[in-house]
């Protein structure tokens, strides 16, 4: 069962011993909301002849996430980043290590985080408000409660009014609000996002970037944002984490240089905005080339 990628033939997982490979990257429970550890991903397809073919999608991933940080995840296509947000999920297990949350290994689904998706999967028979309604339902709230609730953080994002209109009746920029507060609703101490601003145009992004930004700052949260966007993982993050080529494995962990708050509609305007782009991007551009040249 050969592995795709790097080498030919890749030896057992568990012959590998731990290393940090972030420079100054310490793994410890202490403090830190999210642990991962010495994790390893393999997947398995099956080929066209019915052979198997194994791909390491994460090779020896060690990350510590403190409470309360934003921290954005960016690398090449195919590096991993999404995979490890399922595995905080606990959508995907990982082949090798242990990712801990709030000290516990997670075993299966991780009910006490908030997911969102590119998709807004807005569940197309409910109006928006009973679309942001749904999780207090399923706590069992209620329905004055929901609706106060719900009446309350709608407003927040300026849908007062549109609460009785459908899915299809929303524009894309509506329907990433109501999906954005259905998660925040419930109020879950940590908020997992992958490309959730992808599909948007560029003015709905700046817009959507700088209300997410509004309502997290201040309220304790943690926030795992993907995207393969630099300037947005900038504006946003306090913490920029960069993923090799795959298998994807941390390259660098950055500590973005910009004060908060912040006006992401400005932000290319900060004096320290350009060297750390320039920084960012130098070493994304180093694994984009050698991901190029080995594929070819």
């Amino acid at each position: 069962m050969p592995f795709h990628r790097r080498a030919g033939k890749i030896p057992s997982l568990l012959a590998f011993r731990f290393t940090p490979s972030v420079p100054g990257c310490q793994v410890s429970p202490d403090g830190a909301v999210i642990e991962v550890r010495n994790v390893f991903k393999v997947f398995v397809a099956r080929g066209d002849r019915g052979g198997r073919r194994a791909f390491l999608a994460l090779h020896d991933v060690n990350l510590l996430i403190e409470p309360g940080r934003f921290v954005s995840f960016v690398g090449p296509s195919g590096c991993g980043k999404s995979t490890l947000l399922n595995m905080v999920a606990g959508l995907v297990r990982p082949t090798e290590g242990v990712l801990r949350y709030k000290g516990a290994p997670i075993r299966g689904v991780n009910t006490d985080v908030g997911y969102i998706t590119q998709d807004d999967n807005l569940l197309p028979w409910r109006t928006l408000r009973e679309n942001v309604e749904v999780a207090l339902e399923f706590r069992g709230l209620p329905a004055n409660r929901r609706r106060e609730q719900a009446a309350k953080y709608i407003a927040m994002v300026g849908l007062s009014g549109f609460e009785h209109h459908y899915p299809h009746e929303l524009s894309g920029g509506m329907r990433k609000r109501t999906a954005l507060v259905r998660t925040l609703i419930y109020e879950p101490d940590v908020i997992l996002m992958d490309e959730p601003f992808g599909p948007l145009d560029a003015q709905t992004r700046v817009i959507l970037q700088d209300e997410l930004l509004k309502l997290w700052y201040g309220t304790g949260k943690t926030i795992l944002f993907v995207t393969h966007d630099l300037v947005e993982a900038i504006a946003l993050s306090d913490q920029v984490v960069l993923f090799s080529r795959a298998p994807g494995t941390i390259k660098h962990i950055y500590q973005v240089p910009l004060p908060r708050p912040r006006d992401v509609f400005h932000i290319h305007a900060h004096p320290s905005f350009a060297e750390f782009y320039d920084r960012l991007w130098r070493d994304l551009k180093e694994e984009i080339i050698e991901a190029d040249l080995e594929a070819t």
